[in-house]
């Protein structure tokens, strides 16, 4: 993130709003599907962080993909941003709306990381033990598929990780050869 501070101000004052006019649940789907057009198209983030095309122009791409898909108080607000000379930062203020969003509504993220994609009854076994390590939230479980991990799996949530892959093993075991730990001292 190039600037948090000024996006979390900026989610802020787009949440306040939003609680405002009771619309959070809705600006929450805009947020994600604006965060969805950054990811998805470079070129789009590439033009709101132009210093060559002026706002005008900037206001009318913005008018031209969200006018008709969200709410007009998210319209409203990405059209501010522009105006204030901040659309560089569109990305990152939708991130931090949605993490704000998320923790407003005590919902926590966790990431499941395979290495092979699992099944429905096993995505919601899973869901169901994690679930129980957090109680009095609701889980978001996102699903992962790295081939490198060659088995086993991963879990990541609130900057913690939980690894029990074999590339770890594999990474633990070369380790300890590297390091010689059972080869007798001779001298």
């Amino acid at each position: 993130m190039q600037n948090p501070r000024l996006a979390a101000r900026y989610a802020k004052s787009l949440m306040d709003l939003a609680l405002e006019q009771g619309k959070v649940d809705v600006v929450y789907g805009d947020m994600q599907s604006v965060s969805n057009v950054c990811k998805e198209n470079p070129d789009f983030v590439a033009l709101m962080k132009s210093p060559i095309v002026n706002a005008d122009k900037k206001n009318t791409v913005i008018a031209a993909v969200f006018q008709q898909q969200v709410d007009s108080l998210s319209f409203a607000f990405l059209t501010l941003i522009v105006q204030k000379g901040r659309e560089f930062f569109v990305p990152e203020i939708a991130t931090s709306f949605i993490a704000l969003y998320k923790e407003f509504n005590k919902i926590n993220e966790v990431t499941l990381t395979t290495a092979h994609p699992i099944d429905e009854s096993l995505r919601a076994e899973i869901l169901q033990r994690i679930q129980s390590q957090f109680t009095g939230m609701t889980v978001d479980l996102i699903t992962k598929v790295d081939e490198a991990l060659i088995g086993g799996f991963t879990v990541e949530s609130n900057n913690r990780l939980f690894d029990a892959s074999i590339q770890r093993d594999l990474k633990d075991i070369k380790k300890q050869f590297l390091q010689n730990l059972y080869i007798a001292d001779l001298h």
